[in-house]
């Protein structure tokens, strides 16, 4: 069952030679963003660059859009985004770039064109912040990294 336009309208607008963002499968949750760069862009191990999409967008009220790595980029490449996931706001209008870095051994070459990451589209929740003097007590209580797990 595929569920192609189900969500909210978001507004593109394209730099010249730039592409909007494609869905690669039926009930993919994430749309690719490709890079639009006008000369291949070279990432050294341990390098890290913003690498340009050409996409502006205008989300609506209350949706914002996550950059997240690719699988495949990662793992046959050794890159993937920081900032993870990175976060459009719905009144952000600036060119989506990308901060890709390079963890393999080798020089990655990144082509204009080529998918750099994943677009996903979310509702978002804003919460009441509340300060207060003492909190309930719960089982884990302060607890910290790696305490709630048993070997």
């Amino acid at each position: 069952m595929s569920l192609p336009g189900n969500g909210p309208v978001v507004e593109l607008a394209l730099a010249p030679g730039a592409r909007a963002p494609e869905y690669a499968s039926a009930l993919a949750a994430g749309a690719d963003l490709r890079a639009r760069l006008d000369a291949p862009l070279v990432l050294a191990p341990g390098a890290r660059a913003a690498v340009p999409t050409g996409v502006r967008m205008a989300l609506p009220p209350g949706y914002e859009a996550q950059v997240r790595p690719r699988s495949g980029l990662a793992l046959r490449k050794g890159v993937t985004c920081l900032n993870t996931p990175g976060t459009i706001d719905a009144d952000y209008r600036g060119e989506v770039s990308v901060i890709l870095v390079n963890h393999g051994a080798e020089n990655v070459t990144i082509e204009d064109g080529e998918r750099v990451a994943q677009l996903v589209v979310a509702p978002v929740s804003r919460a009441v912040f509340r300060a207060v003097e003492v909190l309930d007590g719960t089982a884990r209580g302060e607890g910290g990294f790696g305490s709630t797990g048993t070997r």
